[in-house]
């Protein structure tokens, strides 16, 4: 009996300082966890320091709602850059002068040839020719670099300078 007594007591011993080294080793666990959450802590209150915000919560909606409002902005920009684009497309961009004497018999190079047009090479060509008793402007539609009206030669090379340096 005594040796049962003996044998139950070494097994008592045995589970109490198993028991022991088990408490030590949660302790252990339990005041690591308790730091990590202490600076995890101290982080999210100077993250939140300052910021006017209860929680975080707060933070990531207010962080949402700017977001959006950014993004709709960004999205009016586009609109109005593309309606500027489809506008700048059809400006009469293109400028192209050509000066010369109409009348080879008197006067200079008083009458000229002007083209505008625009990206697709649509616009119109003026013509001013001059002498000394009077002065004559024409104008003619211009489509794809080309008129349905005769062009002269100035009025195309007007057309082609506007072409060329437009």
């Amino acid at each position: 009996m005594t040796e049962l007594n003996q044998l139950i007591s070494e097994q008592l011993f045995v589970i109490i300082a198993a028991l022991t080294v088990l408490v030590f080793l949660l302790l252990f666990v339990v005041l690591s966890q308790s730091v990590k959450l202490n600076r995890l802590r101290k982080k999210y209150e100077r993250m939140m320091a300052g910021a006017g915000i209860e929680d975080l919560e707060s933070l990531l909606l207010n962080l949402k709602m700017q977001t959006d409002s950014v993004e709709d902005e960004q999205e009016k920009q586009r609109r109005t850059l593309m309606m500027i684009e489809q506008r700048q497309r059809i400006s009469k961009s293109k400028l192209g002068v050509k000066r010369y004497n109409a009348f080879s018999d008197q006067g200079s190079d008083l009458s000229f040839s002007l083209a505008l047009l625009d990206e697709l090479d649509n616009g119109i060509v003026m013509s001013g020719l001059h002498n000394r008793e009077s002065s004559y402007v024409y104008a003619k539609p211009i489509e794809q670099g080309a008129s349905k009206y005769a062009l002269s030669p100035e009025e195309k090379d007007a057309i082609e300078i506007a072409r060329r340096e437009g």
